[in-house]
């Protein structure tokens, strides 16, 4: 169970680093603080994405399940106002161009990596 823990940090790692070098709003100093915003990023996910979800419900529902985006690009922005200076997003639509980018990558990263796991 801790492999897979360290896999998927990893591959999310892995993803934003990708994401850094396509968008140019998206800023990450390093490896080791795409790892760290890797684990801040599963940490919020855990605990204050599915008050998001539950809060929004009703133009998740309306919007065709679109709204998710919008959470994701906010918990993105509340990773990157947690570590500061190394991880820059410049604005909200920087934020949520990297959440749709983000989540095509991991879903790629966790298909080609299902066996390993």
């Amino acid at each position: 169970m801790f492999v897979r823990w360290i896999i998927s940090v990893l591959l999310s790692a892995v993803a934003l680093i990708a994401t850094a070098q396509l968008l140019d709003g998206f800023i990450l100093e390093s490896f080791g603080w795409a790892i760290i915003a890797s684990i801040v990023l599963g940490v919020l996910n855990a605990i204050v994405r599915p008050i998001l979800v539950i809060l929004t419900l009703p133009i998740t529902v309306v919007s065709l399940g679109l709204f998710l985006f919008v959470i994701n690009a906010i918990t993105l922005w509340i990773t990157q106002l947690l570590i500061d200076d190394a991880f820059v997003i410049e604005d909200f639509g920087t934020a949520l161009i990297a959440a749709i980018i983000l989540s095509i990558l991991n879903l790629i990263l966790n298909k080609l990596t299902k066996d390993v796991k």
